[in-house]
């Protein structure tokens, strides 16, 4: 490295340190965006340039002359070589569902402090290093599943609960990211035909790569590019007039049956055909949209009117219970590490890497991606007025149904809005009303539709940028479903090959058609009756998410460092060691909250006792009837939350004492790579 690539990288440094200084140390006054987005910026390209790489010549050792299973593997269907930027674009909308959106809006009740921090440094250390390290171990095993991994590096015991565990989230957590969608999409003309639209664009793309123009990337860029725009465009007239709106304004139980159908698809069509090319599509919205909103804040340069710490870290906030160790943690999940990632980095992705080479900007910088979209979340919810934040993401049981109960109740905390600015607010964005929005994703889109009016427009445009948000929230959580369905099916086709092989080959249409059918089936039943649930469904499932979320995660890193222990690396393993103990302790702590504490807000055991004392007061059927239901919710999560920690414990205390054997000098078997095999291609 030249002395002024030294320098360079020496102020870097320096400028990303001083704006975590800012951020971490100033009180008493708010601070500017930028501090956010500096310090962000600065610690992905360090985190990028030196420790991706250092893990990637100590530990990996990547070969761009070895042949991935895409070139070795290669039937047209799931393995193909595929050209990086495509792989980018499929890994980062497969990854980045509604976790970074979501997660560090709902979290900022504790303030902007302790979800930038988390976001920026459990990225860097921790998620993109989960993400990295699967992927290359995948890749170098044929790309076989975190399942087949854990089977074959930790133990038959523990593969088999790991692929129990891991198969049990996925039906959780695609049921909810299911519900999600339809719930984003119902009664949304313009985000139906936008989303729907998509499919048929991703199509004609795959067949203009695989038969028109092969290789012919930037081609295909732009007419993609060019569709989608027009798509966006359409959605709007088709939103602004009225008989043409009738078709594509959907029941909920309508949109559930159309995103089972796409589920299917998804999973059983070639790769080429739909998968890569329409999360290729959807990553030019993702990043086009984060990469504008960045220029807004550029732009804008809005405060941080929300404080570093709200009085909300006592653990009473009105978003949800608990205080900041270990909430924040689980609640912002995916912006910071997920589980969920190592199943795509061990499924779709490494049968698509064309060169060893790729890896790292595939595993690690898409991580890197998708931090920035949270940190990017984390200002737009904070750059509202708390007051404005609070009275959208609070439930009518802490603040109140009406816009004056809902000012008298935050203004109160300390945090003034009045019913006329409520009010205003919701007639600014073209809805009757913006209270009790829960969630997180409504006050993402008023961020975001309140810097892009502000930086691109006028006020007048508030509803435009609103929709339009809320449209792109639905087309970034739909590209996780249809990945993880895919790789939900490649564990399946695995686990059933061990039974009877030819249900074990990913290229059989039987076995294809079979699994695909088992998952979606086994998802789709949730989300059906999530639709159909009074409640809503989403307040039983939801909790369930960030913690199974995180185990997986915990899975996969115990995976990762025993693998790095077989390779006769040990001196490296805290590399991935130091986050799984990390992620230990926060899973296990909040799982332990949310089965035992005594808050009935928190308590899963707690809140079904409280529901319980108030039966006998109740005297309307449908009350009692939703009652018990809520009941009967709690206790499911309870047990469900029980057993994946007791599954966890499986696995980490299996792979624990493969370690253990390791460092006695006891014999045990090497790691088992796929044999080296020559590229028959040169990476330029």
């Amino acid at each position: 490295m030249t002395t002024l690539r030294k320098l360079i990288w020496i102020l870097v440094a320096l400028i990303g340190a001083s704006a975590l200084a800012v951020i971490a140390l100033k009180r008493g006054e708010s601070i500017n965006a930028m501090w956010l987005v500096t310090a962000a910026l600065c610690c992905y390209a360090l985190g990028y340039r030196f420790y991706s790489a250092f893990i990637a010549a100590k530990i990996l050792a990547l070969d761009q002359n070895r042949a991935t299973p895409a070139e070795r593997l290669e039937n047209g269907r799931d393995f193909m070589r595929t050209n990086k930027w495509v792989v980018f674009g499929h890994h980062f909308a497969a990854i980045a569902g509604p976790g970074p959106l979501v997660g560090p809006v709902m979290a900022a009740q504790f303030g902007y402090l302790p979800g930038t921090l988390w976001l920026i440094v459990g990225a860097v250390f921790a998620g993109c290093v989960q993400d990295f390290v699967t992927l290359a171990f995948s890749v170098r095993r044929d790309g076989k599943s975190l399942c087949q991994m854990a089977r074959d590096e930790v133990g038959k015991v523990g593969g088999i609960v790991a692929f129990i565990a891991i198969i049990s989230i996925m039906v959780v957590l695609l049921g909810v990211i299911g519900l999600i969608v339809v719930n984003a999409l119902k009664g949304s003309p313009w985000g139906v035909f936008t989303v729907g639209m998509t499919i048929p664009i991703a199509m004609l793309m795959g067949l203009y790569l695989r038969y028109l123009r092969p290789e012919k990337i930037l081609e295909v860029s732009i007419i993609g590019f060019v569709l989608v725009i027009l798509a966006i465009l359409g959605g709007q007239w088709v939103s602004q007039t009225p008989s043409v709106a009738a078709w594509f304004t959907l029941s909920a139980p309508a949109l559930a049956i159309a995103v089972i159908i796409y589920g299917f698809a998804a999973s059983a069509l070639p790769v080429w055909l739909l998968l890569a090319p329409r999360d290729y599509l959807s990553t030019f919205v993702k990043l086009g949209t984060i990469a504008i909103l960045a220029l807004g804040i550029v732009a804008l340069r809005p405060e941080m009117h929300m404080p570093a710490l709200s009085i909300f870290t006592n653990g009473e906030g009105p978003a949800f219970a608990g205080k900041i160790f270990p909430f924040a943690f689980i609640t912002i999940a995916c912006g910071a590490i997920s589980g969920f990632h190592s199943l795509i980095s061990s499924g779709t992705t490494p049968k698509m890497i064309a060169s060893e080479a790729h890896i790292r900007f595939v595993g690690y910088g898409a991580m890197m991606c998708e931090s920035f979209v949270g940190v990017m979340a984390t200002i737009a919810a904070c750059s509202l007025q708390p007051g404005t934040y609070f009275a959208i993401n609070s439930p009518s049981g802490i603040v109140g149904a009406t816009a004056g109960k809902v000012s008298e109740t935050i203004s109160s905390w300390g945090y003034p809005v009045s019913s006329s600015e409520i009010e205003l607010l919701a007639r600014a964005v073209g809805e009757q009303t913006v209270l009790n929005r829960t969630g997180g994703a409504p006050v993402f889109a008023l961020g975001m539709a309140d810097i892009f009016s502000k930086a691109f427009g006028t006020p007048t445009m508030m509803a435009l940028w609103y929709h339009f948000a809320l449209m792109f929230e639905a087309l970034f959580i739909l590209t996780v479903l249809d990945a993880g369905t895919r790789v939900a099916r490649f564990m399946l086709q695995e686990a059933f090959g061990h039974f009877y092989v030819p249900l074990g080959k990913t290229s059989s249409y039987p076995s294809i058609i079979l699994t695909s059918a088992m998952m979606v089936g086994a998802w789709g039943y949730f989300l059906w009756q999530g639709v159909h649930d009074p409640l809503g469904g989403i307040n039983s499932m939801w909790p369930l998410f960030g913690i199974a979320n995180q185990l997986l995660a915990t899975v996969a890193l115990c995976v990762a460092t025993t693998i790095i222990f077989r390779m006769g690396k040990a001196r490296y393993a805290a590399v991935t060691l130091v986050p799984l103990i990390a992620l230990v302790g926060i899973t296990y702590s909040a799982s332990w909250y949310k089965i035992f504490d005594p808050n009935p807000r928190i308590g899963f055991l707690a809140n079904a006792d409280a529901l319980k004392a108030k039966l006998p007061a109740l005297t309307d059927a449908k009350i009692i009837a939703d009652t018990n239901h809520l009941i009967f919710n709690n206790y499911l999560d309870a047990v469900i939350t029980a057993i994946f920690v007791a599954l966890a414990a499986v696995i980490v205390i299996d792979a624990a004492w493969v370690w253990i054997s390791i460092l006695r000098g006891k014999q045990v078997e090497p790691c088992k790579e796929s044999p080296f095999v020559q590229t028959q291609f040169v990476e330029t």
